[in-house]
């Protein structure tokens, strides 16, 4: 058994009126708000709080789309778990400090991003259910 450990980074999949929420980052790759759990922090309480933190609006879980593990160049791989998100009523997303863009995209629009697979896999997956 390998001794390799890797961060965890949880990330909410949030459709507004038929629109999925995303960011861009500093490597101006459009991503789901999420983050890193805390000790002591449960993965839906992480993607709660990332959400709040990222888009300034409440959201709920509704369920786990998918777990895959993303090699940053340059920064060493991540264990991305994405969660279905429900944003509660009158949420209107605002752009934090964290990132440098926030976009609102139909599922059409998503495969011509800059994105990684795995996001558009998990976006997928959400429309699926």
């Amino acid at each position: 058994m390998s001794g390799r450990r890797f961060p965890v980074s949880i990330k909410g999949v949030v459709s507004i009126d038929g629109k999925f929420c995303l960011l861009k980052n500093e490597r101006h790759e459009w991503e789901l708000p999420g983050g890193r759990l805390e000790p002591g922090e449960t993965p839906e309480a992480a993607c709660v709080r990332e959400i709040a933190e990222e888009l300034g609006i409440e959201a709920r879980i509704e369920r786990i789309l998918d777990t895959w593990v993303y090699d940053i160049i340059g920064a060493g791989e991540v264990l991305i778990v994405t969660y279905a998100c429900a944003p509660l009523t009158g949420a209107i997303p605002r752009l934090s400090d964290e990132h440098k863009a926030l976009g609102l995209f139909g599922p059409t629009e998503i495969g011509s991003l800059n994105m990684p697979v795995g996001y558009k896999r998990s976006l997928a997956a959400y429309g699926t259910r």
